[in-house]
């Protein structure tokens, strides 16, 4: 005797058209024969989590039989497929919406950050969180538009499980080290001083003086809203380079990312995004001029999976917000800065190499292999927050896209298709998705990659599936 509800969730129409139900809402099969595959069934179900579970997107052939060949999947389908509601995510959430604190009374601890992801102090905050493997909420503060009656003080801050609130950026990283275990120490017992020194107070030392430290453009600009001379750069990135080759790297304190790396990560990676549109010539990137720093930034990028898939901004978003209102308090932005950004977002459109897409993979799963909430893959991650957020988008779309789209809805479906197109769905059905919606696939494409903000909306790597189009 199985529970309606039971058969319900895990067996299809035919299955259940081989049972009769009873007054007590039970079933009872006609034939001792029929328990075999229901059992399996069931079965499945319970053991499922113990199989293998990597690569995720080798488990989806049921996807595959389900549709027919000139079908573009629904959005149930989808949801099967990327598995975005199969666990259940951490909070996080816009203060805004709650006239109390949401986290109140909470057992976890809860991260208070900046909403759009461009606060570089609490960026800090979020990379020790996300390093350490620790499980935590985050609430989201609006700094431009308007903090929530409730909430007071400056971003960052974190609520401990004691109910304690603490602020100021390193030492919550350091509170964080001292209070959970796991993962690498951030400071190194046997280094801890040389820590601390590279880190944020040499950060202080070296960084320029006179220039404002503002979320979006972080000592970018003078008081005035002038930005900084190239030369004034230059020594900046000049020192930082040298203080890195003082030990063999390719982090601040050796071959260990610590708290050190953490401290200078928001500002640099700023940095490598604006500084090549302030002034021709200027890449802290630049592995002859720069190349200690140039390899800083290669093994932020490739050998920390918190910061490389999750927590890091993307250049092309840097970008973005030096043409929001208040392009260092100096009116629009330039024409030749302009020209610049243009010029760099178009270069970042090439499509990966097979290596580095395999590169891009392995970091990816040890950064999910600790957070089943988390897919398969960068592009199966960037599937998996189109479908979550499938209303609102197409609301913003609707409201602010191109020139509207034959059928939003489809177009829609057949892109989170194609982003899950290695061996998700059969050749025959990312056809009919092409070949329906070639074009508008590349129009919303295109438009969700300008309207996109990373890190907030998503990681560095998913974001640039989009880009691929």
């Amino acid at each position: 005797i199985i529970p309606r509800e039971m058969l319900d969730q895990q067996s299809s129409p035919s299955y259940r058209s081989l049972f009769f139900s009873k007054a007590d809402n039970t079933i009872i099969p006609k034939k001792a024969s029929i328990l075999l595959p229901v059992m399996l069934v069931l079965l499945f179900k319970d053991v499922s989590s113990l199989l293998p579970t990597r690569p995720l997107h080798r488990r989806f052939g049921a996807t595959k039989s389900a549709l027919s060949a000139s079908s573009i999947p629904s959005w149930k389908d989808l949801v099967f497929a990327t598995k975005c509601e199969e666990h259940e995510l951490p909070i996080a959430v816009d203060g805004r919406s709650y006239s109390s604190d949401p986290c109140d009374g909470n057992r976890r601890p809860t991260l208070y950050r900046e909403r759009h992801g461009w606060c570089p102090y609490s960026e800090r905050v979020w990379l020790a969180l996300e390093a350490k493997g620790i499980e935590y909420d985050t609430i989201y503060i609006d700094n431009i538009y308007g903090r929530p009656s409730w909430y007071g003080g400056n971003t960052p801050q974190m609520k401990w499980e004691d109910g304690k609130v603490q602020s100021e950026s390193m030492d919550l990283v350091r509170e964080i080290d001292r209070r959970y275990e796991g993962a690498a120490s951030l400071y190194p017992d046997d280094i801890q001083n040389e820590v601390i020194n590279k880190g944020e107070r040499a950060f202080k030392s070296i960084f320029p003086k006179g220039s404002r430290p503002s979320s979006r453009a972080a000592f970018l600009f003078r008081s005035d809203g002038s930005p900084l001379w190239k030369n004034e750069f230059e020594k900046t990135l000049k020192e930082t380079d040298a203080l890195l080759s003082e030990i063999e790297g390719p982090f601040f304190c050796g071959n260990r990312f610590t708290s050190a790396d953490i401290a200078w990560a928001p500002f640099l990676e700023r940095y490598a995004g604006q500084l090549p549109c302030l002034h021709e010539g200027l890449n802290p990137k630049c592995s002859e001029t720069y190349p200690y720093l140039s390899k800083w930034y290669a093994a932020m990028e490739t050998q920390v999976p918190a910061y490389a898939c999750r927590v890091r901004g993307d250049p092309s978003s840097w970008r973005k917000v030096l043409t929001m209102a208040g392009f260092g308090n100096a009116g629009n932005v330039p024409e030749l800065v302009a020209s610049r950004m243009e010029e760099l977002t178009a270069d970042e459109k090439t499509s990966l190499s097979g290596e580095k897409r395999a590169e891009q993979q392995k970091l990816w799963e040890t950064y999910a292999a600790s957070r089943p909430y988390v897919a398969c893959s960068p592009d199966h991650e960037a599937a998996a927050i189109l479908v979550r957020n499938r209303e609102k988008i197409a609301k913003d779309v609707a409201k602010n896209g191109p020139a509207a789209f034959d059928d939003l809805d489809e177009t829609m479906r057949s892109l989170t298709v194609i982003l899950m197109s290695d061996d998700s769905f059969s050749e025959a059905v990312v056809k009919a998705c092409e070949e329906r919606r070639g074009d508008e696939i590349h129009s919303l494409a295109t438009f969700l990659d300008e309207r996109m903000c990373v890190p907030r909306d998503m990681g560095a790597l998913s974001a640039a599936c989009f880009k691929q189009f």
